[in-house]
């Protein structure tokens, strides 16, 4: 059982649940209905964590190359591959339609949406393109539109002002990671940023300018009206010190300015978002 919990990538899947629930608390025009948010909760794990198995199922190969990842359930022999996409197929579909049944329609479709992108464009891309990464950054923002969707049942500008800050927020999280396992990604034929920028400059450059990116992003939900100017308090600081970051890393590209950086995002987020659920302007 244990493999299987591993196949769904319960880490990623937590932070696919982090977001939903923030869509959903963010998109409620009246108080949340707890009972609603868990049927959303159930619906988004089963959905995420039956997408990462694919992704899984896909890499196996690839992951039995890198050693960050070759004592991963698949490639250590822990599940054979038949039912590791059995079990990618019950727990997605069982997601999907979980969340077409108890939540609504639209939620059900960017879940489907979000499983088709990261399994059949991102997945592949990354043999081919450093590119992969903006691509897969589409699917990793979907899920707080899903949230969203469960609680209000459209997509309107405020849904789509989280969307762009998770887009962008992976992007320097993923090439700061990128880079520091850029040997296991060479080694395995992926063409990912860092396996081809082996001096970090170009990483550094693209971080940088993505982050500032992601800086302005972050006064968009003040700037619409979503939350309150508390909000703006805590982005503002929490973009420069994400921006000085990146800063360093183009500046003096080393393996300590990159995991500065990676520890950084992955504190920046949670805190973000928390900051914006708390300053959430009332109806």
């Amino acid at each position: 059982m244990l493999a299987y919990f591993q196949l769904a990538k319960p880490r990623i899947t937590l932070l696919v649940l982090l977001t939903a629930a923030a869509g959903f608390y963010l998109g409620s025009e009246q108080p949340a209905s707890l009972e609603l948010l868990l049927h959303t909760l159930i619906g988004t794990a089963l959905a995420s964590g039956g997408t990462n198995a694919f992704n899984q199922w896909l890499e196996r190969e690839i992951d039995g190359k890198m050693r960050r990842t070759r004592n991963r359930p698949l490639p250590s022999g822990s599940i054979h591959p038949p039912r590791a996409f059995a079990f990618a197929t019950l727990i997605s579909a069982a997601g999907i339609s979980y969340l077409a049944a108890t939540v609504n329609l639209i939620t059900a479709g960017l879940a489907f949406l979000t499983l088709l992108l990261y399994v059949a464009v991102y997945t592949p891309l990354k043999r081919t393109t450093w590119l992969a990464t903006i691509a897969g950054s589409i699917p990793g923002a979907l899920p707080i539109l899903g949230g969203w969707t469960a609680a209000r049942g459209a997509i309107d500008t405020e849904a789509w002002t989280l969307f762009a800050i998770l887009f962008l927020w992976q992007l320097p999280h993923f090439w700061a990671l990128d880079w520091l396992c850029r040997s296991d990604y060479r080694a395995a034929g992926l063409r990912t940023l860092g396996a081809t920028d082996p001096g970090g400059r170009r990483i550094g450059a693209y971080c940088t300018a993505i982050s500032g990116a992601l800086l302005t992003a972050s006064l968009l939900p003040g700037l619409v009206g979503l939350s309150r100017i508390l909000y703006l308090w805590a982005a503002i600081p929490l973009g420069i010190l994400l921006f000085g970051g990146s800063l360093s890393l183009w500046a003096n590209p080393t393996e300590r300015a990159a995991r500065r950086l990676f520890a950084g995002s992955v504190v920046y987020l949670p805190l973000l978002l928390l900051v914006l659920v708390a300053a959430k302007r009332g109806p």
